[in-house]
C-alpha cells in the first residue's frame, strides 16, 4: 500500500510540474524558418538568413540616415528561432549594437528593433527563400 501512495504522490507531483509550465515546450521547439532574404516595405533594411535547427546566421543591410552617420550599416547576425519568436544580433561590421526579437508569421515577421541610439518597430516579408528540394527521380 505504501508503494501505490508513493507511486500516486511521485505521478502528482511529475504532472504537478509539467502543468506548471505549458509553455515550456513551444519555448524549445523551432515551429518556423526564417531561411530567405526579408525585406521591410521602405527597402531600408535587408536581412539575409540561413537556419539550421533552432540557430540562425546571416547579414544584414541598413540604409537610412535614421541609423547613422553614413547612411549604411552592413554586418554578420546571429540568433536564434524558439516557437514562432526569432531573436538576432548584430556580430560583425561596424557595430552599433543591434539585437532585435521578432515574431514569425508565415512570410511576415514584426517585432522591435533596439541599437546604441534608438529603436524601431519593424515589419519584414520574405522576399525570396531558396528552392525546396526536388523530388529524386527513381
Amino acid at each position: 500500500m505504501k508503494a501505490v501512495a508513493g507511486a500516486l504522490v511521485a505521478a502528482a507531483l511529475a504532472f504537478g510540474f509539467g502543468c506548471a509550465r505549458p509553455d515550456w515546450i513551444e519555448q524549445t521547439l523551432v515551429t518556423v524558418d526564417v531561411t530567405g532574404m526579408w525585406r521591410d516595405s521602405g527597402g531600408t533594411i535587408d536581412l539575409t538568413l540561413e537556419q539550421q535547427g533552432s540557430k540562425v546566421t546571416g547579414s544584414m543591410i541598413w540604409r537610412g540616415s535614421f541609423i547613422s552617420a553614413s547612411g549604411t550599416i552592413s554586418g554578420a547576425i546571429e540568433g536564434s528561432v524558439a516557437g514562432d519568436v526569432f531573436l538576432f544580433k548584430q556580430t560583425g561590421g561596424p557595430s552599433i549594437g543591434v539585437n532585435a526579437e521578432m515574431t514569425v508569421s508565415g512570410d511576415e515577421m514584426a517585432g522591435n528593433v533596439r541599437w546604441a541610439a534608438g529603436r524601431r518597430d519593424l515589419v519584414l516579408r520574405r522576399v525570396d527563400s531558396p528552392a525546396p528540394p526536388r523530388p529524386q527521380q527513381p
